[in-house]
C-alpha cells in the first residue's frame, strides 16, 4: 500500500496479502489516525473498515512490548471478533503482536489467563471486555487506542453506556469511532469521550 511512511513489517504482509491499493478511506485517515488524533470514521458496509482498524492498530503498536493491552478493539458479534482477530494475525504475521479476541461464549478464566500472560491487543464484544476489567482489575491506562467498530449498531443496541465506561476507565488513549452512519448517539458519545475528533464522512 502506496501510505507514506508506513511499517515496513505491515506493508510487507499487506502486499502478500494483495492489498496493493489503499482505497480511499484509507488514504485519507492514514496520517490523522497514526498522529495520535481521535476520530470518527463514516463509511458504508463493505468499504474496508476492518482492514483499516487492523493496519491502523497494526502502524501505532509495531511490535510487542510488556504484558499489559495497549489497544482495545470492540465489535459487535462472536463472528465479528473471529473475522477481527484473523485480519490482526493476517495483517500483523511480521509484527509479531500478540491477539486475543474474547466474546460471551468463551470461558472467562481461559481469556483472562491468557491476557496476563501479555498481550497487546484485545479484541471483544461490549458486555464480555466489560465483565472483564471489572472482574479482574486489569490496569486499563495502558491502553493506547481505544477503538470501536460499528459504533452506530452498538449504540442503536444501548452499548453506549458500557463503552463510557470502559472509556471513562482509561486515562489517556486515542478514540475511534468506525460506522456506516453518523448517528446521534455516535455525535453524543464521541462529544463526551474525545477531545476535538476529526471526522471523515465517506460519499
Amino acid at each position: 500500500m502506496q501510505l507514506k511512511k508506513i511499517n515496513p513489517n505491515l506493508q510487507k504482509a499487506l502486499i502478500e496479502n494483495d492489498l496493493i491499493e489503499a482505497n480511499e478511506m484509507q488514504q485519507e485517515t492514514f496520517s490523522t489516525l497514526k498522529s495520535g488524533a481521535d476520530a470518527v470514521i463514516q463509511s458504508p458496509e463493505g468499504t474496508g473498515k476492518s482492514t483499516t482498524i487492523a493496519l491502523n492498530v497494526i502502524q501505532r503498536l509495531e511490535k510487542p512490548i510488556g504484558e499489559s493491552t495497549r489497544a482495545l478493539v470492540i465489535v459487535e458479534t462472536k463472528e465479528k471478533v473471529i473475522e477481527m482477530v484473523e485480519l490482526f494475525q493476517r495483517h500483523g504475521s511480521y509484527t509479531h503482536l500478540r491477539v486475543i479476541g474474547v466474546h460471551e461464549k468463551g470461558d472467562i478464566d481461559y481469556d483472562k489467563n491468557q491476557i496476563s500472560l501479555g498481550m497487546d491487543v484485545l479484541i471483544g464484544t461490549p458486555t464480555k471486555i466489560n465483565d472483564m476489567f471489572s472482574s479482574a482489575g486489569f490496569n486499563m491506562n495502558t491502553i493506547r487506542m481505544f477503538v470501536v467498530d460499528d459504533a452506530d449498531v452498538l449504540f442503536r443496541n444501548r452499548m453506549d453506556a458500557i463503552i463510557l465506561r470502559l472509556s471513562l476507565s482509561v486515562e489517556k488513549t486515542q478514540r475511534l469511532f468506525f460506522c456506516s452512519t453518523i448517528t446521534e448517539r455516535v455525535e453524543v458519545l464521541a462529544d463526551k469521550i474525545m477531545i476535538e475528533p476529526v471526522f471523515f464522512e465517506a460519499e
